[in-house]
């Protein structure tokens, strides 16, 4: 395929191959990507788009890797990181920002709750980055991404920027039109609320316990596994089927929140996907109510030999 040609065409990025998705998400669950890409600017990402789709190279963005599975047997292709070279912020108006979508949500949150701009206390606590957060819209505590979210600057797959506004966006429960379109968040627009400081950091202060209370943040997981049910909560749906510390191999339905799955320290894929094939069958015996996984789950299976 020629993927060597990537290091003169990207000088500025960080270029792994054969690389470990295990070591980038936060489930450290993954076989090999063919590559992995950090991209060291704007335009080497244009690039590296440009150069994928012109010989039809698959390639998948990622943020953190906090809500994603790597199958045991990889990625075939590139996967790109939008991370460290992502981080401009720049203050609009009175009370919205501009950020680029390799902001760390949390980080991104004290930052905003520093000049007194509120609205996006929910997420101080959801580990991903702002990017992974809108193609998600990612959402705890009664807020969700869409209620701060008015626009987004994306890129095609020919590397071509585009700014997408909210309706476009097509914004649901734990959806957004770039998990149907073959796009890139590189930036946002959020419109937030003028407030005290204190009062921001007391907020977060009280979610942050709340989460450490509740979630086991200690293990390695990719955060809650389903989405929540119309009228019921995962969790409880787990929890009251009997599921809760149920294990595969070793991965666990945690024992401090059912809704969640860890890695007890050499779980596979293959672990977490039959684990969460037996909650389902479980809890919809149980209550007739069939449980949706909330985290994507890409690549191969694993294959002997």
């Amino acid at each position: 395929m020629g993927y060597e040609e990537l290091r003169d065409l990207l000088p500025k990025s960080d270029i792994a191959f054969n690389e470990p998705m295990s070591r980038h998400t936060s489930f450290r669950i993954g076989g090999p990507a063919d590559v992995f890409v950090v991209p060291g600017s704007l335009d080497e990402l244009k690039t590296l788009l440009k150069w994928c789709h012109q010989r039809s190279v698959r390639l998948l963005a990622v943020g953190r890797g906090t809500n994603l599975l790597v199958r045991d047997g990889g990625f075939r292709g590139v996967i790109v990181q939008i991370g460290a070279s992502f981080q401009d912020f720049e203050i609009i108006g009175s009370d919205g920002v501009r950020a680029d979508a390799g902001w760390i949500l949390s980080e991104l949150c004290v930052r905003c709750a520093s000049l007194g701009l509120s609205g996006l206390e929910f997420a101080c606590g959801i580990p991903g980055s702002l990017g992974g957060a809108i193609y998600m819209n990612a959402g705890a505590y009664g807020g969700q991404m869409s209620d701060v979210v008015t626009g987004v600057v994306v890129l095609n797959r020919q590397g071509e920027e585009e700014y997408w506004g909210a309706e476009k966006l097509d914004f649901s429960y734990r959806h957004s039109a770039l998990q149907d379109r073959d796009y890139i968040a590189i930036a946002a627009d959020l419109r937030l609320r003028k407030a005290s400081p204190e009062i921001i950091f007391r907020q977060i202060q009280e979610l942050t316990k709340a989460r450490k209370e509740k979630q086991p943040l200690n293990e390695p997981s990719a955060g809650s596994i389903f989405k929540r049910p119309p009228g019921h909560f995962a969790g409880k749906l787990i929890e009251q089927a009997g599921f809760k510390g149920r294990r595969v191999g070793d991965a666990q339905v945690s024992t401090k929140h059912a809704g969640f799955i860890v890695n007890l320290g050499h779980a596979t894929a293959s672990d977490v996907i039959k684990l969460i094939g037996e909650i389902q069958r479980g809890v919809y015996e149980k209550t007739g109510v069939l449980l949706e996984p909330e985290i994507k789950v890409i690549g191969e299976e694993h294959k002997e030999g």
